[in-house]
């Protein structure tokens, strides 16, 4: 017995140990310290090869390399345009674009994002309509065609899109197809043979060193971009599968937000697309050719945007800092559509300001979970935003999956990012800052509309909720730092 229980001592203190050790000097902000200590504390030894799977911290490593930019002129535009922001004296045209001038600058100077003013959008928010415009792109394509996503599932809908672009690599078409290994888990080499040797090419983001286990699992590249010739980009919240165009029951209907950009910012978009594409292929990397990049007419539209990257191997959580210059700065109203609602304190603090303050907050969630521990952590931050006079709003047509903000109908982001801390800090995203009346115009509509599918959750409701769900509740919400 003596021996076991001095094997048990050694194995808890060393467990310990070597967690605290791993926790501080990886320096996370402390709601996420408490949260591992807590999994440790609760599964000794296994939650520190969880630790392992799930806490590692990319904030040190250098993933993406911008080698070649100069030779598209990018690094020249980004530069000019740095130095008319600092210009006292230099005025934008679009007042619109000149109104928000601080939100650009953070954006430019902190993390490239270029710029443009001279954009045509189409919106998606249903999948057939999506992917019927998407591959209709894709068939008239005579370059080119990049394509990435988080999830692309071998089902209906996948092996139809990988046929489109089996068909465009043996008509000579340079084809590349980028996904996550996590979200893409059962997409097989097999799968994408034929594509290949039709002259296609694929690369997958942080694949698994090992069979069964991945040291990276947490660190996901949840963008979904596509560049076709240099001409046209998509951008928003759609996978690949069937549950998207909603032929998946135990989702319904599904509801998403997807852009279609023709314009300048597409350059952004194929610019994103090669620095994934090269981190992920290694020995296939693009080079920063012309045909990639081909003179765009500069007057498609009048959306000026700016294309945002984020992950955890940047400095600053870009896109939730620019969630939270958004919401700061609204005067009238904030619409947030997002699958999962789990801010942290910044961002929950300033919807919670803007909703005192007499701005019209609304909130639209799911009425059903996907995953159930981050639906509740999001059933317990939604129900707090209601103190504060916020309103929240259940999607009761399938689920909404969209990831979308306006502000004061004027401006807007739509992307890839949720409102979580899983977006902000862990995953790899994308989003498209929109300063345009129209298209927010037209963003709010469409909220508006999603209302009248919805149900309110008011703070009688929520109030009365079963002592059960509190529980679930309790729970989620203590691990909500590391969901």
């Amino acid at each position: 017995m003596d021996i076991i229980s001095t094997s048990v001592t050694i194995l808890f203190v060393t467990n310990f140990f070597f967690a605290s050790l791993l926790i501080f000097i990886e320096r996370k902000d402390p709601a996420a310290t408490w949260a591992w200590l807590l999994v440790l504390y609760f599964i000794p030894f296994l939650g520190f090869l969880i630790y392992l799977l799930l806490g590692q911290n990319l904030t040190r490593e250098r993933l993406f390399y911008w080698d070649g930019i100069k030779r598209i002129g990018l690094e020249k535009a980004i530069q000019e345009q740095k130095e008319k922001l600092l210009d006292p004296d230099f005025t934008f045209k679009n007042d619109m674009v000149e109104n928000h001038r601080d939100l650009i600058y953070m954006h430019l100077m902190n993390n490239d994002a270029l710029l443009t003013e001279h954009n045509h959008i189409d919106i998606f928010i249903d999948g057939k309509e999506k992917f019927e415009t998407l591959f209709r792109d894709i068939e008239n394509a005579k370059s080119s065609i990049h394509v990435q996503y988080y999830i692309f599932k071998h089902d209906e809908l996948g092996r139809k899109f990988i046929e489109l672009l089996t068909k465009k690599a043996a008509e000579g078409v340079t084809v590349r197809l980028l996904y996550d290994d996590l979200g893409s888990r059962k997409l097989r080499k097999k799968h994408l043979a034929k594509f290949e040797k039709a002259g296609g090419e694929v690369a997958v983001f942080f694949p698994s060193k090992f069979t069964i286990i991945n040291l990276r699992l947490n660190y996901r590249n949840h963008r979904k971009l596509i560049n076709i010739d240099g001409k046209i980009g998509y951008i928003g919240g759609f996978n690949v599968g069937n549950e998207y165009l909603g032929k998946k029951a135990k989702f319904g209907y599904w509801r998403d937000t997807h852009l279609r950009v023709l314009g300048q910012s597409v350059h952004a978009i194929q610019t994103r697309f090669i620095l994934d594409w090269n981190q992920a292929a290694k020995k296939q990397v693009i080079e920063y050719e012309e045909r990639y990049f081909p003179e765009l007419d500069g007057h498609n539209g009048s959306t000026a945007l700016q294309i945002v990257s984020s992950g955890p191997d940047s400095e600053w959580e870009q896109i939730k800092n620019g969630y939270i210059k958004l919401i700061a700065q609204a005067k009238e109203s904030i619409l947030i559509q997002t699958p999962y609602f789990i801010p942290d304190q910044t961002l929950l603090d300033v919807i919670r300001v803007a909703a005192l303050s007499g701005v019209d907050v609304k909130v639209m969630i799911p009425n059903k979970p996907d995953h159930p521990f981050v639906y509740w952590a999001t059933y317990s931050y939604v129900g707090e935003l209601l103190k504060s006079g916020a309103k929240v709003y259940i999607y009761d047509n399938g689920f909404i999956h969209a990831k979308t903000i306006i502000i004061d109908r004027s401006i807007n982001a739509v992307g890839t990012a949720n409102i979580d801390m899983r977006s902000f800090k862990l995953n790899f995203e994308v989003t498209a800052f929109m300063y345009d009346l129209n298209t927010s115009e037209l963003l709010a509509q469409m909220f508006e509309d999603d209302m009248k599918l919805s149900y309110e959750l008011t703070a009688e409701r929520y109030e009365n909720r079963s002592k059960w769900i509190r529980f679930k509740e309790s729970i989620s919400r203590l691990l909500s730092p590391i969901l």
